[in-house]
């Protein structure tokens, strides 16, 4: 599939949870928490902020908070290479790599 050059990519979507996670004492970052504050930390176009087709109470950045869990066996994915952990029906979790990651910046 071709990527949209006015759409956020599914890393920076990732890199944005790993900042989020870092900040939380557990490490965890909620869904509810992500959907809340990823506005703050990327600059979603208007693209972004449509109605996903598969999920329609979900805009298709929100999707994407996701999707990091449904490509995991995918290389370049943020679970498959070490970063993140997913926590089933919370959200996910920043390995040490992972906050290593989202301190350089480097989606």
């Amino acid at each position: 599939m071709a990527r949209n050059p006015n759409r956020v990519t599914e890393n920076q979507v990732a890199l944005a949870v790993c900042k989020i996670a870092a900040g939380q004492q557990n490490g965890v970052a909620s869904f509810a928490r992500l959907k809340r504050d990823i506005p703050g930390i990327l600059r979603l176009s208007a693209a972004d902020q449509a109605t996903s087709q598969t999920r329609p109470n979900e805009e298709m950045w929100e999707q994407q908070i996701r999707n990091i869990k449904s490509h995991h066996d995918a290389p370049g994915n943020y679970i498959n290479d070490g970063y993140l952990v997913h926590v089933p029906r919370v959200g996910y979790e920043v390995t040490a790599a992972g906050r290593r990651r989202a301190q350089r910046g480097i989606s």
